[in-house]
């Protein structure tokens, strides 16, 4: 520490003067909240009466209301349709951009501009392509091809199946240029040696392609499920209310219900953190059993 010249301390405070702004911002809007609502989780307050202590009784609650079971149970829903969907596309699209064709750098820009684009923005604009009534731009193209129109968004049988289409459209084009470049980190010398020993197109994807890009697929499982658990803008605009017989109410919609809707900070601080413990276990669990059978060159 004594040999360091003035010069060194004088770059060190510098640097760091260069990171404060952001590490005031990671403090003040994403730390301290975060302790702050794991206090709140442990009371029975509205921000405006005085806080009562409740211990843990907020926890107890959440499990023991039907509510937050269907909530939970809405979100699983979700997350195991939405995330094995958006990654078998993406996938496809991948392979399909790696091809050599006219046209496939136009195609991926096409495909990102979804992801890109601001959720609520596109929320809305699907609220008008899935409008249930006379007008609603895919009904009418159903009943162009002689189908029948669809009670998209006041159906509790298609609700839920709206927003997932909705989330296939958002971020199958994002996972598609992640599989992109997986890819392309593989040799093509493993594709010539299975061409000369007579193999397929489905078997080198089968013993080629989807080995090697294993480890893409667990990094795209891993985030995709991360944010699927916390959906919340289509549901928000496209099914008010939580959907019909609240059949898109999931558990990120329902903590905002119970925080801003009703006031009950203490209940909603508590759902909010036994998200995090499911994502957390979640977490694990997919290190365990899929990290396991990750191939890596």
């Amino acid at each position: 520490m004594r040999g360091h010249s003035r010069r060194y301390w004088r770059q060190t405070a510098l640097a760091y003067l260069f990171i404060l702004p952001a590490a005031l911002i990671l403090l003040v809007f994403h730390i301290l909240p975060m302790f702050l609502s794991l206090g709140v989780s442990f009371l029975d307050w509205n921000l405006i009466s005085r806080p009562e202590w409740v211990g843990l009784r907020n926890y107890t609650n959440a499990f023991a209301n039907p509510e937050f079971r269907h909530a939970l149970w809405m979100t699983v829903y979700y997350v195991g349709t939405s995330v094995p969907l958006t990654l078998a596309l993406a996938l496809a699209l991948a392979v399909a951009f790696q091809s050599r064709l006219r046209g496939t750098g136009l195609y991926r820009t096409a495909y990102f501009i979804p992801y890109v684009t601001a959720a609520n923005a596109a929320a809305i604009v699907w609220f008008y392509i899935f409008y249930p009534q006379s007008g609603g731009l895919l009904n009418e193209a159903l009943h162009a091809i002689h189908l029948p129109r669809l009670q998209w968004l006041e159906d509790p049988r298609w609700a839920m199946p709206a927003v997932v289409i909705y989330s296939l459209w958002k971020y199958v084009g994002y996972d598609a240029v992640i599989y992109l470049a997986g890819l392309q980190n593989i040799p093509r010398e493993y594709y010539e040696a299975a061409a000369m020993d007579g193999a397929t197109g489905w078997t080198a994807f089968r013993y080629i392609t989807w080995p090697l890009v294993s480890p893409t697929t667990y990094f795209l499982l891993i985030i995709s499920i991360i944010s699927s658990f916390q959906v919340f803008s289509p549901v928000y605009i496209m099914t008010p209310d939580g959907g019909p017989l609240k059949s898109t109410t999931v558990v990120v919609y329902y903590l905002y219900q119970q925080a801003f809707n009703y006031f009950d900070f203490g209940y909603a601080s508590a759902l909010a953190y036994i998200l995090f413990v499911v994502l957390f276990v979640l977490t694990l669990v997919q290190r365990r059993l899929v990290g396991k059978r990750v191939i890596y060159e």
